[in-house]
């Protein structure tokens, strides 16, 4: 057995898998410490990395693409203090890093585990339920559904519409974006026969996110549908398959529950900060942002506050 222990958290790998479990330091991210212990089987793994530096050093592993719908859903976008594969290491304790990375090579090399792709998740998505509050809304997955709540700092065009539920049986895609400079970021579902064509802070299907500290929380929402979406390498209309082996995540803890709404308030005071608010919706119908429905939602409460 090779084992790890920094304040970063804890690496041991026995041999057939590794086990990944988040330490306790204030710098250690919020999303590290939802998901909790991660067991990762050593078929899920196409490489082990250690990288030294002059004040700390990095041991990194490297999944087969396909093997975890956490990575799925994120796409690689994860920064180092909420990637659960990244580990830091302290210069006194380079010498064991070494001999954690060569021990999970070595186990690599003798039962010849391919690092190519595979077509069937190899880890579970986080444990439900879950909810998270971030942004402009609250995102809840039971399961089976996926329900979106907004508060008052919703758009009027997207809060218009009310509380979405989604079927996850009608969902496509889900996908999470972290805020980047000046632009925001999204927790984003595709829906069956719906174009995804307007932007997050209207788009009733997608959470806008504003680069706050619970924004990577809504990465848990995105792997636990991701998980039971068919999975990309998949067959067209081939049915989910959950992994036969798979270890169980620890279940993820529910985030806060949103404050009670506020009553939404405009930017602006006065009657002709309203009038401006009816103009640039009509701007976004012409454009195409809006549908007609959506138009006539939004202008709807617009006019209520007038």
């Amino acid at each position: 057995m090779a084992e790890i222990i920094q304040k970063d958290g804890t690496w041991v790998f026995d041999g057939d898998a590794l086990r990944l479990t988040p330490g306790r330091d204030k710098n250690v991210g919020l999303l590290r410490k939802a998901l909790g212990e991660l067991v990762v089987p050593l078929r899920a793994l196409a490489g082990i990395s250690f990288e030294q530096g002059k004040k700390s050093g990095r041991l990194r592993l490297r999944l087969r693409d396909g093997a975890c719908p956490l990575l799925q859903a994120t796409g690689g976008r994860l920064t180092e203090p909420h990637d659960p594969y990244r580990l830091v290491v302290e210069s006194d304790r380079y010498g064991v890093a070494e001999y954690v990375a060569d021990e999970v090579r070595n186990a690599l090399l003798l039962d010849q585990v391919p690092a190519g792709p595979v077509d069937a998740y190899l880890l579970p998505g986080p444990s439900v339920p879950l909810s998270v509050s971030a942004g402009d809304g609250t995102a809840s997955f039971d399961g089976e559904r996926v329900r979106l709540e907004w508060n008052w700092k919703t758009e009027d065009a997207k809060a218009a519409g009310g509380a979405r539920t989604l079927p996850v049986t009608e969902i496509t895609d889900v996908e999470w974006y972290p805020s980047a400079g000046l632009e925001n970021g999204h927790l984003r579902f595709t829906v069956r026969g719906v174009p995804v064509k307007t932007p997050a802070k209207y788009d009733p299907n997608a959470v806008e996110l504003w680069g706050f500290k619970k924004d990577p929380l809504m990465a848990l929402v995105a792997a636990a549908v991701r998980a039971r979406l068919p999975h990309p390498a998949s067959a067209p209309g081939e049915a989910v398959r959950p992994p036969t082996d798979a270890p169980q995540a620890v279940a993820a803890p529910s985030a806060a529950p949103a404050p009670p709404a506020a009553p939404a308030a405009p930017s602006e005071d006065g009657h002709d900060a309203l009038l401006r608010r009816l103009r640039e919706l009509g701007e976004l119908r012409r454009d195409g942002v809006l549908t007609e429905e959506e138009f006539a939602l939004a202008k709807q409460a617009v006019l209520k506050r007038m």
